[in-house]
């Protein structure tokens, strides 16, 4: 578009070069902040975006877990893979969105899956590393208490980093190095008071820190080298792992306690549940968003920085919160860390 404009100004051309040249410093310095670094604009809105849908998804599940007490919360994600499908086949079928990067909307679908199966298949690598951070994830929480939890699912970071140093070579400078240093610092002084160590549940936890960096950074490699805009990669996704999510969720006896959920038609339960497949869909096009824009290690990073509020706001609605002096000392270096790392990301230092 860029390039179009050029060609055929819309604007006249001022005859002072003066202008022309003050113009073009303001642009510039406009833009300084994001310029050299793999963070722009809409990198930033999409980093955003995660976190405003992530503390409110999180706001969401809890009120149908906690509050319904609804008995499964794999029933709630297979109901949000299903939604997130229904709304991108939809929305496809109907020209709003495309699935492949530069795709007219205009264009005729001969294929209802919208996808190649080539296509398809190369994805495969995405959807295989989601089920295994899954189902790694749900296993870890019942290893150990929530608080040694927190903390040693926030050293993902320090994971991320490594994982991406070896699958696409990325280096990182000093100050961000030192920033994701301060949060694994932050995480364990958080967590001092409960160091005790259990050495199968700190396996399958740091098991679910390895599958969560496998995953973004699968999705960093594989979103750029498919072809797929990030609505396509949440069709396919979903495409792959809803099957199998199914057959879980039916073999561990879930859908029999959905059946069976006396609040299953209730008003209330239903605009919940409604609520939170809508911020699924949103929430997994922006963690695909952000993670092929920016990487992976900055999707993490937005992980852990959406905790402030989702704290914050979870202690003011649902209360149950001792105050502990290392806690906050911990969760303020934690959360300073990812500022910093969100500074220098704007600055490209």
């Amino acid at each position: 578009m860029a390039s179009d404009s050029s060609k055929t100004p819309i604007l006249p051309l001022s005859s002072s070069s003066s202008k022309d040249e003050e113009k073009e410093r303001l642009l510039k310095g406009d833009e300084r902040l994001f310029k050299g670094s793999a963070m722009t604009k809409r990198g930033a809105n999409a980093a955003i975006s995660y976190m405003t849908c992530a503390v409110l998804l999180i706001l969401f599940n809890k009120a149908a877990l906690s509050s319904y007490h609804f008995p499964s919360a794999n029933v709630i994600t297979l109901f949000q893979m299903i939604s997130s499908c229904s709304f991108l086949y939809v929305l496809r079928r109907w020209k709003v969105i495309t699935f492949t990067v530069g795709e007219s909307l205009t264009t005729s679908d001969s294929n209802s899956s919208f996808v190649s199966r080539k296509t398809m298949i190369h994805t495969l690598p995405v959807a295989v590393t989601y089920l295994l951070y899954m189902l790694a994830t749900v296993e870890s929480v019942r290893g150990v208490n929530v608080p040694m939890y927190t903390t040693l699912r926030r050293t993902t970071v320090a994971f991320t980093m490594i994982v991406e140093y070896v699958l696409t070579g990325q280096k990182y400078t000093p100050p961000v190095v030192g920033s994701v240093g301060l949060i694994v610092l932050g995480a364990f002084i958080a967590g001092a008071r409960d160091l005790s160590f259990d050495f199968y549940g700190y396996s399958v936890v740091f098991l679910a820190n390895i599958a969560t960096a496998v995953y973004l950074a699968t999705i960093a490699r594989i979103g750029k080298s498919s072809g797929l805009n990030s609505f396509g990669l949440m069709w396919c996704n979903g495409i792959l792992c809803g099957p199998f999510l199914l057959f879980w969720t039916f073999l561990r006896g879930d859908l029999g306690m959905t059946i069976n959920f006396p609040s299953l038609f209730s008003p209330g339960f239903m605009v919940v549940l409604l609520l939170s497949c809508i911020l699924a869909f949103f929430l997994n096009y922006s963690i695909f968003l952000n993670t092929t824009l920016n990487s992976a290690l900055t999707q993490t990073i937005c992980g852990n920085l959406k905790d402030l509020f989702t704290i914050g706001l979870g202690w003011m609605l649902f209360g149950g919160l001792p105050f502990d002096f290392l806690n906050v000392v911990g969760q303020f270096l934690g959360f300073l860390g990812s500022g910093l790392y969100a500074y220098y990301k704007l600055l490209g230092k």
